[in-house]
């Protein structure tokens, strides 16, 4: 009984192994091209982490709502307890199964800023974040589906210097979408536009439009191309973001460019109590050197006859 079971398991797998060379055959390439295909359709997996810290208000939480809804492939988590456990963020991305982070710093309940990081090796930039304007505050006209995928543009300065090309890898990292992400649908309606004036980063968001759904005459003229036939309107969010420091490792590690330009808002808020400050006392000084004065010209009058405090003496 045995052997008979051994002879038909060996049969079985000779006319398996007869099959799959068929098979092979049929296929143009063979087996390796069997493997090919199926490593290339292998899906990319990349999600960002966003998060922010305690002490954050409305118009730091709005924003972060609406960049998390451009970021498809986002996935929130809570408030950080610590601002200076830092490099915790990596652990909570490997949990998260998350290659990029986003985290929005709060200082003083006015000042935001932004860290973009690739976990968790790095790098990692540190933006100021200002000039911030939510969606529910401009109420723009434009829209675009929730879960598109963008087209991210950069302008030509980013080319420029070393720094600047770091921070249009890290952004495209974080902004742009897969086309394998999970909540990701097929097709692109809107543009996210990163442009550098001043030395700052602005921030843009574009709906693309077809002319001839708003204008019905501009579907009756001819010899129009595709690409006259779209326009652009604003969705929003706005922000202008100023980078700090470029750092080596993920929210650690040595710095390997810092803005000498960048003046922090606490130290502007000194200089602008210390020149108010300063002008209390120029005016102060001036109200009494004036009063002094006045006496003196007093003392030095002489006295008349008509006088309240003769007459009435």
């Amino acid at each position: 009984m045995a052997s008979r079971s051994a002879q038909a398991t060996a049969t079985s797998k000779k006319r398996k192994n007869v099959d799959r060379e068929e098979a092979e055959q049929d296929v143009p390439g063979g087996a390796g091209a069997l493997t090919t295909s199926s490593s290339s359709t292998k899906p990319y997996k990349s999600k960002v982490l966003i998060l922010c810290s305690r002490g954050i208000t409305y118009r730091m939480r709005h924003l972060m709502n609406d960049l998390a809804n451009l970021i498809t492939h986002g996935k929130k988590d809570a408030k950080l307890d610590s601002k200076h456990a830092l490099p915790s963020i990596n652990e909570l991305a490997d949990l998260n199964s998350c290659n990029h982070a986003l985290y929005f710093e709060s200082r003083r309940h006015s000042d935001l800023y932004l860290w973009a990081s690739r976990c968790p090796n790095g790098p990692s930039i540190r933006f100021h974040v200002v000039n911030v304007h939510t969606m529910d505050e401009m109420k723009m006209t434009g829209n675009c589906l929730k879960g598109s995928r963008p087209i991210v543009t950069f302008g030509k300065e980013f080319e420029d210097e070393a720094h600047w090309k770091v921070c249009k890898e890290v952004l495209t990292n974080v902004f742009a979408v897969p086309k394998t992400a999970r909540k990701a649908k097929p097709f692109v309606d809107h543009i996210i536009s990163f442009s550098i004036v001043d030395g700052k980063i602005w921030f843009r968001n574009y709906q693309i439009l077809q002319k001839s759904t708003i204008d019905p005459a501009a579907t009756n003229k001819k010899n129009t191309s595709e690409a006259d036939d779209l326009s652009l309107t604003e969705i929003g969010p706005r922000f202008v973001l100023t980078p700090i420091k470029l750092f080596e490792g993920s929210f650690s590690g040595p710095c390997l460019w810092e803005n000498k330009e960048f003046v922090p808002p606490v130290q502007a808020l000194k200089e602008h109590k210390t020149e108010a400050a300063l002008k209390y006392v120029g005016r102060k000084e001036q109200e009494s050197s004036r009063e002094s004065r006045k006496e003196i010209i007093n003392m030095m009058r002489p006295d008349d006859e008509l006088e309240k405090r003769k007459v009435f003496a």
